[in-house]
Parts: structure tokens; C-alpha cells; sequence
């Protein structure tokens, strides 16, 4: 049985996964703008022939929906993208009938350089801005997901599952070692294909919601931890597809219910000496902190478009139901938007708390370092830490709702210069699209209460 020559360069899970087997199936993927895996699966034999393959631009021209923005750049060429594999992030597909291994690839224009508008260039490009300074970010992100019944009635609204009880999961449940329980086989293949994939989980939850999970990651590299959320997010629907039910990263799937948030932990450290920039070393917090909050309060209104990515993502923002409706900032607060976790000075962070379980991973984690970028280079003080229930300090600064947001993120221009400017023109076209296609739906709210009586 010949082993291929590139699984050399693999990672050691992945070929121990191999180990007496004969691969049959190579998917080579990557994100489009809402973090869907779009690429090719082709045989092993031939994959292991070939160096790059081609992909159409165009696919970070399409919506959720399947229209096509126009992207106002002879988008009728559709010119092919270069695709080649980042054999670091080669992984199994467990849950496939064969042996099949997936391989997220890097894009690059046809003269090499990397294509501006896709969302893992995004990030590179933001962290490469902070390894021009010598800093390395630092991220621990938390995802939260339901698990719900099956629907394939759009028009129905979406119930939680029933569990091994024969009852449908409750809320008001957080942190119920029985309610977890309650799904515990589909939590179980969770973790058998992490652990097969080489994925760490640093912990699993039951959150408010009924059927909402939350599994949080070890800290590290920016770009790493977006790949496994990628993967994640694709693994974990997967398992709840074994078991009868379905995994939503909806930001908010269910009326009344808690919604689902990707809370993103920060912390800067120098690359040469490993230091913690927001620690003194004597247990005080430095300006480099401050300023970092401070960046995040003033720009993060200009990304909640990434953060916020849909009509659904607004209806997160609700006082009261454990999402955050300002941009202020407090310790072990969960009230306010900004929050610094209790931790010992070494691990000084700041948690992002605005950012909703449907953003794509690579976008998320890119607008969100940046904004903290921008408040370390131009120095930038925050307010006032604030003491008490946040929720009382509306500042209205997240804007609520989709094309608000966009109107924020077109102006700022700054931003554009952080992410590329030519990603912010195609996310917004694509980002409008949508949001046209929205409008021409009637919801059965308006149907109920504007029928007869307006």
C-alpha cells in the first residue's frame, strides 16, 4: 500500500489517521465570504499528480443565496484564481464512507500575489500588519451553536430537539451537566472527529438556550484558530446530521431564545521576548492595553457589517439576553460590550463580545484585531471603564440593523486601508445584494398584524 508523497508534509494526525489505509478522496477547499466551503474533491491518485488548480474569482461574488454581485471590474471575464494546498492544514473527514482527507488551499492572483477579497488573505493581512510592528496577536475565540429539529419547511419556525428523555431540550438550562446530556451521543462524535481531524477543544457547555452549546478553543495564531472554526462549524453539523437533528449557527434561530455569539479573546505579545504587552510585569496594565480598547471602541461600529453579517445577526442585539447592545467596556462585566476577564497579569485580555456565531471565522477574527490595531499605532484612549449593568448605557454605537451597518462600514476608509479596499467594495456589493433579496420577502408578522388592520 504506497503512501502519497505529499502526506510528508501533512500533519502527524492526519497520516496516523492513514495508517494502514488507502486514501480514496482529496477535498480541496476553501471560505467565500460567509465561510462556506466552496472547491473541488477530486481523487487521490490525481491530486497527488498535480501542484495548483483553478477556481473562478467570482465565488466571493456570491451571496447566501446563490445571486452573484457585480463587482464592477469586467466581472463578466471571470478570471481563475490560482489555488495551491497549505498542506499544514490537511485534516480527515471522518464522517465520509471512504478515506477522504481535506486540505484548505491558499489563493493567489495569476502574477502570484494573494487575492485581496478572500476572507483567509483578509486575516493573513491584518496579522501581517502586526508582525511588521513585532507583535504577535493573540486569539481565544468561544462558538456558540444550537442544536435543533430537523427542518426542511423554511416557513416553520425552528424547535429545539428531543433528547435521549424524549423531551425537547429546555432553556434557562446554562451550565446543566444534564442537559448536555441530553445530546450527549451527538457531543460524543463531536469530539471522536476532532479528535481524529487533530482538533483540541478546550471545553464544551450548555448554554441559556434551549439545545445551545457552547465549546470554547485554546488560545493561539489568528489564522489557525480560523481554520479550526472552519472546520468546526463543518464537523460539528455533521454530527448533529448522524443523530436525527441539525446544527445552527444562526445568530438567532429561535424566537425569545438567547442568540449565538463568537466571543473573541485578545491579547498582543512581543515577538521576540514572548511578553504580554498588556502586563506591566509588575501586575499593573500598560497603556498598550488601554489603547487597544480604545481602538476597539472607536472602529469597531465600522466592522459590525463583518460581525453582524446578515438580517438575522440584529436580532441578537436585544437587551437583556445575554448579548451585548454597546461598546463599552468593564472587568468580568458580561453587561458590557468589552469585557476583561479575571486572569492572572500574564494573561491579560480583552473579550469582544459583539461578534454573532454566523461571521465568517476569517472576517471576524480580521475586523476585530484590527480595530485593535488602529488603536495601538494611533494611540488611542478609551473611555471610562463602567461600572454597574451596562445595559443601561444604550450608547448606540452598534448600529441595528444591515444596512445601517453598511452605510458605517462603506465610510471608513481606514478600515478599507487595513482590510483592502478592494475586499471592502466587493463585501459591501455582496452585503447589499442580500439585503435587497431580503426586502422582498413578507414575513408572517406583517401578514398577521398589517393584513386587515392597516
Amino acid at each position: 500500500m504506497s503512501t502519497p508523497e505529499w502526506l510528508a508534509h501533512a500533519p502527524a494526525h492526519a497520516r496516523a489517521f492513514l495508517e494502514g489505509r488507502q486514501l480514496d478522496e482529496v477535498e480541496c477547499i476553501i471560505a467565500d465570504l460567509s465561510g462556506i466551503a466552496r472547491g473541488k474533491a477530486m481523487p487521490a491518485v490525481k491530486f497527488a499528480k498535480q501542484t495548483h488548480f483553478y477556481l473562478p474569482s467570482s465565488i466571493f461574488q456570491q451571496t447566501i443565496a446563490g445571486d452573484w454581485a457585480d463587482d464592477g471590474d469586467a466581472a463578466f471575464l471571470e478570471p481563475d484564481m490560482v489555488l495551491t494546498p497549505d498542506f499544514s492544514t490537511t485534516r480527515a473527514a471522518p464522517w465520509t464512507a471512504d478515506w477522504t482527507m481535506q486540505i484548505i488551499h491558499e489563493m493567489s492572483e495569476q502574477d502570484g500575489t494573494p487575492v485581496p477579497v478572500a476572507p483567509r488573505n483578509v486575516l493573513k493581512r491584518v496579522v501581517s500588519l502586526y508582525t511588521e510592528r513585532g507583535w504577535k496577536p493573540v486569539v481565544a475565540p468561544e462558538m456558540e451553536f444550537y442544536l435543533v429539529a430537523r427542518n426542511i419547511d423554511p416557513t416553520q419556525p425552528v424547535i429545539p430537539p428531543i433528547g435521549r428523555s424524549g423531551r425537547r431540550a429546555a432553556g434557562r438550562q446554562a451550565y446543566s451537566m444534564s442537559a448536555v446530556d441530553e445530546y450527549g451521543q451527538v457531543i460524543d462524535d463531536i469530539y471522536d472527529f476532532a479528535e481524529a481531524m487533530g482538533l483540541e477543544i478546550d471545553g464544551i457547555l450548555q448554554e441559556g438556550g434551549s439545545g445551545q452549546v457552547e465549546m470554547n478553543l485554546r488560545h493561539g495564531d489568528p489564522v489557525k484558530l480560523a481554520d479550526e472554526i472552519f472546520y468546526f462549524k463543518r464537523l460539528i453539523r455533521e454530527a448533529a446530521l448522524r443523530h436525527d437533528c441539525y446544527a445552527t449557527f444562526m445568530a438567532k434561530p429561535i424566537q425569545d431564545e438567547p442568540g449565538s455569539a463568537m466571543h473573541i479573546h485578545h491579547s498582543v505579545v512581543d515577538a521576540a521576548t514572548g511578553r504580554n504587552l498588556f502586563d506591566g510585569g509588575d501586575g499593573t496594565e500598560t497603556a498598550e492595553f488601554l489603547h487597544f480598547i480604545g481602538g476597539m471602541q472607536k472602529h469597531l461600529p465600522s466592522v459590525i457589517a463583518l460581525l453582524a453579517p446578515y438580517v438575522n445577526s440584529y436580532r441578537r442585539y436585544v437587551r437583556d439576553f445575554a448579548a451585548p447592545i454597546n461598546l463599552e467596556w468593564g472587568r468580568d462585566n458580561r453587561t458590557t460590550g468589552l469585557r476583561v476577564p479575571i486572569s492572572d497579569p500574564e494573561s491579560r485580555r480583552v473579550e469582544n463580545r459583539i461578534a454573532g456565531m454566523d461571521c465568517n471565522p476569517y472576517l471576524g477574527l480580521a475586523a476585530s484585531l484590527a480595530c485593535g490595531y488602529l488603536g495601538l499605532v494611533n494611540k488611542l484612549d478609551p473611555a471610562p471603564q463602567y461600572a454597574g449593568d451596562a445595559y443601561d448605557s444604550d450608547d448606540g454605537a452598534i448600529p441595528r440593523d444591515l444596512s445601517a451597518a453598511l452605510d458605517i462600514f462603506d465610510a471608513a476608509t481606514e478600515m478599507h486601508e487595513v482590510l483592502h479596499p478592494r475586499f471592502a467594495s466587493i463585501y459591501s456589493s455582496v452585503k447589499r445584494l442580500e439585503y435587497d433579496a431580503f426586502l422582498q420577502v413578507i414575513s408572517p408578522w406583517e401578514r398577521e398584524h398589517l393584513l386587515l388592520n392597516v
